[in-house]
């Protein structure tokens, strides 16, 4: 294979399409199929997506949060830490009531003023906390057909059936019913309809579809005097696109998070083994269907759910919603569940490690009355070789390829390896197995790391590769060819000659940092970019720090 140049590389990653092998989308990425209308729809979205609503914008009097990204903040459109309360009414012989006439059930947490905001009722003896769900891929799922849908629920086991929640969409006719698939209790069935009502609910904005705000605790004399702006607040802007439609796009264009590697772990063999599937469905192929975009047609898809309610017995919320009772919950997707935190639908699993709360969810299917009992008992059945195995696998569900360190971008350290990680370079040659940690490196998954591999790292390295030497040839490529680079920093040895000593005293010391400082951000050809990437920064600075003192 030929040297890669810099010229070269551009021209890569211009036209990278072409390649019979090109990086995952990461996590919050668009489609890589959009068109340039359907990107650019996306990106209008996205801005919406992250605009904080203002009073005179609509917003309140009660709300949640100001913008959708506030919520769905990893990264933008994915999950977040952010809860929302639930509330409401259980008597002596049963029966939910979600005191609606007392703002039920969903408290808003915030109001534009003291005086309009809401409290949990006295009355209320059912309280619950829900943690922000995902929204990447949301066309992708909402183009799942019922029918399939369907047939997944009629094929499982009767001790672990789903139940479909059966909703209609605030753009179609009432009458016509669809299988939910968004929320916590598959309560909507479409990404318009889910835009919506999180317009109304969590922000306030009332809409073409819900054009009302709704009243602190339901109070609408308090109502009458908090709420100043006409409703409906949303409205076309010049393109004739209300706010809805917008961050619609954005949800409806999001790509699924990544998994690295993408087949092949004995873990999913447990996975499927112990009955896990059954519930966290692997794979899907989405519809035809004529109203949606052709570009979410006929897609095979991996979110390792069903979207089907399942009943969780103790572990439920307690919340009936629609036809969902207290004890059932949607099947999460796991797509995405490697950067998860915190986990389960209250947030009741989070900090510590990914395994201890993946270990702490499984544990928490098998409480009493839950249809995961059988899956959490075969769990806890299995050798630790076959555990560990299984949660590799979870592990790999959202992980960016070549991201060694787990920080969802690909950077010098993911190339040379940092602390306990093994980077491109420390792979390059060898055969890994999938469940080899080697293995986020073979992305092509042809059974070794190569240049064919190397390639597609170029194209998701997030930082302009240095070619300190001046050759033509990235650095990293020199490297892999036989250049020496004896610490193993990802730089050449031939351009350390007392690399980063800026002031010529043959020290690096506080002035040369000084020096990191004054020049930080974006440089060309500057002493201070160290690492030749066209940018000082953290990198730089690092390098200054770990090689102190007199030049060797």
């Amino acid at each position: 294979m030929q040297k890669i140049t810099l010229a070269a590389l551009l021209a890569i990653c211009i036209s990278d399409s072409s390649l019979g092998n090109s990086p995952q989308p990461r996590a919050g990425e668009p489609l890589q199929t959009l068109t340039d209308s359907l990107l650019t729809r996306f990106e209008l979205g996205k801005t919406s997506y992250s605009q904080d609503l203002t009073i005179e914008g609509g917003l309140g009097p009660i709300f949640n949060k100001t913008s959708c990204a506030n919520c769905h903040n990893n990264p933008v459109g994915g999950p977040g830490s952010q809860t929302v309360t639930r509330f409401g009414f259980i008597g002596k012989k049963g029966g939910f009531e979600p005191l609606a006439d007392l703002g039920g059930s969903l408290r808003q947490a915030e109001a534009i003023s003291e005086d309009c905001a809401e409290v949990i009722p006295p009355e209320a003896n059912v309280i619950a906390m829900r943690v922000t769900n995902s929204a990447l891929a949301f066309g992708l799922i909402e183009a799942i057909s019922d029918a399939s849908l369907l047939a997944i629920r009629d094929a499982q086991p009767e001790a672990q059936r789903g139940q479909a929640h059966m909703v209609s969409n605030f753009e179609g006719s009432p009458e016509e019913l669809h299988v939910g698939r968004f929320g916590w209790k598959a309560q909507v069935a479409s990404v318009l309809t889910f835009s919506a009502d999180a317009a109304q609910n969590e922000m306030g904005l009332s809409n073409r579809f819900l054009p009302f705000d709704n009243a602190p605790n339901g109070n609408m004399e308090l109502l009458a005097n908090c709420d100043t702006i006409a409703d409906p607040e949303d409205g076309p802007d010049s393109d004739g696109f209300d706010f809805v439609d917008r961050v619609t796009d954005f949800q409806r264009f999001l790509a699924p998070p990544p998994q690295t590697p993408q087949f092949g772990m004995q873990g999913e063999m447990v996975f499927m083994d112990i009955g896990c599937a059954v519930c966290h469905q692997p794979t899907f192929t989405t519809g035809n269907d004529i109203e949606t975009e052709s570009v979410l047609h006929n897609v095979s898809i991996h979110p390792y759910g069903d979207f089907l309610l399942h009943d969780m017995g103790l572990a439920g919320d307690g919340i009936v919603q629609g036809d969902a009772n207290g004890q059932q919950l949607k099947t999460p997707p796991l797509w995405g569940v490697s950067y998860r935190d915190p986990m389960w639908h209250d947030g009741r699993f989070s900090a510590g490690t990914f395994e201890s709360r993946i270990r702490d969810s499984i544990a928490e299917h098998g409480v009493f009355g839950s249809q995961g009992v059988p899956s959490s008992e075969a769990f806890t059945a299995l050798s630790t070789q076959d555990q560990d195995a299984l949660i590799r696998f979870l592990g790999s569900l959202g992980r960016a390829e070549f991201d060694s360190d787990r920080d969802n971008d690909v950077e010098l350290n993911d190339f040379h390896g940092y602390s306990d990680t093994v980077g491109f370079r420390g792979c390059y040659g060898t055969t890994p197995t999938p469940d080899d940690p080697c293995a986020i490196h073979d992305v092509d998954q042809d059974g070794d790391v190569d240049l064919e591999d190397f390639d597609i790292f170029l194209i998701a390295f997030d930082d302009i590769p240095a070619d300190c030497n001046g050759n033509g040839v990235v650095d990293m490529l020199d490297i892999l060819l036989g250049e020496p680079d004896e610490d193993n920093n990802g730089i050449l040895d031939k351009c350390q000659t007392c690399l980063g000593d800026m002031n010529g005293d043959n020290t690096i010391g506080v002035h040369d940092l000084l020096g990191i400082i004054d020049a930080w951000g974006t440089c060309s050809n500057c002493s201070a970019d160290i690492n030749s990437d066209g940018a000082v920064n953290v990198t730089d600075l690092l390098f200054i720090v770990g090689n102190w003192g007199p030049c060797t």
